[in-house]
């Protein structure tokens, strides 16, 4: 289980790396000063775009590194409602799970009661 836990914070710390270190859609949330009102559209819709990607990203990098503090604590793989284990082949696919595949569903179930997209909170789960 050691080194379980060892490849699955190494698997971890690379993915936090990459989500940190991309910073490509920075430029795009600079207003820029255009005079055609369809350019300035363009623009606006261009940047609202950007922030949500960067928001999407953000969030991965704080379960990421919610899950590397997991490792350290000797929580990783375990569901946070449930406290059962996380099934191997989940955490496999996605190393910062934080719940087993039957609370995850429930959640899902839940947030599109309420209106939003099932799953809105992970997205990256559903990759």
């Amino acid at each position: 289980m050691k080194t379980d836990l060892s490849m699955a914070r190494e698997i971890l710390e690379a993915h936090l790396k990459a989500a940190s270190s991309s910073h490509r859609f920075g430029d795009s949330i600079r207003i820029q000063q255009v005079a055609d009102p369809l350019d300035m559209t363009q623009e606006a819709a261009q940047r609202d775009v950007a922030v949500q990607l960067l928001d999407r990203e953000s969030a991965l990098a704080r379960r990421v590194r919610s899950a590397i503090g997991r490792t350290d604590d000797g929580s990783y793989g375990i569901c946070l409602d449930c406290e059962e284990e996380i099934a191997p082949k989940r955490l496999k696919a996605i190393p910062w799970a934080e719940l087993c595949i039957r609370c995850q569903e429930k959640a899902d179930d839940s947030a599109s009661q309420r209106g939003r997209m099932p799953g809105s909170e992970n997205w990256a789960e559903a990759a």
